[in-house]
């Protein structure tokens, strides 16, 4: 592609034509303010605080949605410009609601940073939306209309990336309000709590319901034992939130936060999603061998379950699908169980008395984890959970400064993890993580065929990457697997069409897996998600196990469970159920 030659602000660019002006000025060092534009979406121009000048044009340009031209003169900071932009920005604060002291997004908030930058009076015009109500989806996500400022992406996340088509614009001009689209003719349409609306909307109108005031509350609470147990993800992005680098591996200074925040014991997820990895690796081979007698419990395609956003979807709009779940539960509800049952009894503790807390990367873990069907001898194994965004916040609120901390390591034996455990936060690495303990437990006792089978390489690249749908065929047990691994639920329903082509299928509801999750540090991009979906691997890499039936604390676990009759199927499965009956379950 020729490369054309532009002008910023007198510097010489040379960039392709397909660029914008914001683009192009980005790539080379240049900033250009703006709201409502992401490269997850097409330029809809909406806030206007990135207008430019263009010498010989009459009027003033978004740079967001403008392609840049040979020869073309920009100026980002003439007097024209400065006094648009500004005006426009103190009426997005009319539009916007000011909530700041109990906003997690208060010592992070663009908005602000824009009004302080350009010393502008955010108090200026009468808010006209104070009086908009906030909606609630669920115990997982909500939409403050008094804090929107109109840029659509909430909806454009929700329609373009996801395909749900939950949220759809009510009125016209200055009385547009974003709302729920319950029905389209005779099709329900219901919320499945993947939070993209959150991560992509660029002020906090759309955001997490709060749980950081409650595990506050509980950790000032001396009667109880308070557990933190964080992902995979979160050791990969909590950084961004501290100025650290996109994808830098922070999972020590993790540790140290939360013991700063005054967490009695820190647990690793990775350690639970070893569990996860051999109970599913083992559903799988069974029903891949009952598949071939045609007896009960044969059902395949088998489908990952670890995404409560995905299972929502299953559950509202394909139920028939319910049986083709693994019965596995996730990784951090297999852990909460294991610290309630296992951990509760060889630390002599009353389980009544223990709190757990997931740092997660997602808003449906919220859901999840307030789930009847979860609960085990009526508790639930997940008290709270916080996202990413909220246990950053909450570590500002107490002064805690991540970036400096010495690196920590979490409590034994619920802190050991393998390789396999650390890709679960990337797409495709569930299904990697079960493929390397099945092929094992299929060649196990049998040596001419653990040489031929169980050494191979443990990579399975054909699984990784940002592709929307991944497909590949292995070998398992003697038997061809056809795989496929759905990267976003914006891409599921091709896949869906073509059940009968694949034995063994990976879903995850957000773009790039629980590293793009709805709970995430915002901006969350394709470059973003990459920077993080690498750092992971780069973990599993330099791990010295890489497989999770070589965790000696998850044997050891596992083992104590074979014991306790069925305890063990309570903590270790789970089943779903059809609820296209209401919107609102």
């Amino acid at each position: 592609m020729k490369k054309v030659k532009i002008k910023i602000d007198n510097k010489t660019i040379i960039c392709s034509p397909d660029k914008t002006i914001m683009e192009a000025a980005k790539d080379n060092g240049i900033e250009i303010p703006g709201l409502c534009n992401h490269p997850d979406f097409p330029p809809r121009a909406n806030c206007r605080v990135c207008v430019v000048e263009i010498i010989g044009v009459k009027k003033l340009m978004t740079s967001c949605s403008t392609k840049v031209q040979d020869g073309m003169e920009i100026r980002t900071n003439t007097a024209r410009v400065k006094k648009v932009r500004n005006l426009n920005i103190e009426l997005i604060f009319a539009e916007h609601l000011e909530k700041c002291s109990d906003c997690i997004w208060n010592v992070n908030c663009k908005l602000l940073d824009l009004a302080d930058k350009y010393d502008l009076k955010i108090k200026r015009f009468i808010d006209r939306k104070k009086n908009r109500k906030t909606i609630k989806f669920g115990n997982a996500v909500e939409i403050d209309g008094s804090q929107c400022i109109d840029c659509r992406n909430c909806i454009d996340a929700c329609s373009i990336l996801q395909n749900i088509n939950y949220l759809k614009l009510k009125g016209k001009g200055e009385n547009q309000e974003v709302v729920e689209n319950k029905k389209v003719g005779d099709k329900k349409i219901d919320c499945i709590y993947c939070g993209q609306c959150a991560v992509h909307c660029p002020v906090g109108a759309a955001q997490e319901q709060s749980h950081w005031e409650d595990v506050e509350k509980i950790l000032y609470d001396k009667s109880k034992i308070v557990i933190a147990q964080f992902a995979p993800s979160i050791r990969v992005s909590i950084g961004e939130s501290f100025g650290l680098p996109y994808g830098k591996i922070a999972t020590g200074q993790v540790v140290a936060g939360l013991r700063k925040l005054g967490f009695d014991y820190i647990f690793d997820v990775n350690f639970g999603a070893d569990v996860t990895t051999i109970v599913e690796a083992k559903e799988l081979l069974d029903r891949i061998q009952n598949s071939k007698f045609k007896i009960q419990n044969s059902i395949l395609p088998m489908i990952t379950s670890c995404c409560p956003a995905w299972v929502k979807y299953v559950e509202f709009y394909h139920p028939e699908l319910i049986p083709n779940l693994t019965t596995a539960r996730s990784p951090h509800i297999h852990l909460g169980g294991i610290v309630k049952t296992y951990w509760a009894e060889k630390l002599n503790a009353n389980p009544k008395d223990i709190v757990v807390v997931s740092i997660m990367p997602c808003t449906a873990k919220k859901f999840e984890s307030a789930r009847s069907e979860m609960k085990i001898k009526n508790m639930l194994p997940v008290d709270y959970v916080l996202t990413t965004r909220e246990f950053a916040w909450m570590m500002k609120r107490h002064c805690v400064n991540f970036a400096k901390l010495k690196g920590e390591r979490a409590d034994h034996p619920l802190g050991e993890y393998s390789g396999a455990a650390a890709i679960y936060g990337g797409s495709g690495g569930v299904m990697e993580s079960a493929l390397r303990s099945a092929r094992f437990f299929a060649c196990a006792g049998n040596k001419r065929e653990e040489n031929k089978i169980c050494n191979l390489k443990l990579d399975f690249k054909s699984v990784r990457g940002l592709a929307g749908i991944k497909e590949a065929t292995v070998s398992v047990a003697g038997s061809k697997l056809r795989i496929a691994v759905v990267n976003g639920i914006g891409n599921i329903e091709p896949v869906i069409e073509n059940l009968n082509n694949y034995d063994y299928i990976e879903v995850m509801a957000c773009p790039g897996g629980c590293i793009g999750g709805g709970g995430q540090p915002i901006p969350t991009t394709d470059e973003i998600r990459k920077k993080r979906t690498e750092a992971l691997y780069k973990i599993d890499k330099n791990k010295k196990i890489r497989e999770a039936h070589r965790n000696k604390g998850v044997l050891g676990v596992l083992k104590w469970l074979e014991k306790q009759g069925k305890l063990e199927h309570q903590v270790l499965h789970t089943g779903y159920f059809n609820s296209t009956r209401t919107n609102t379950d």
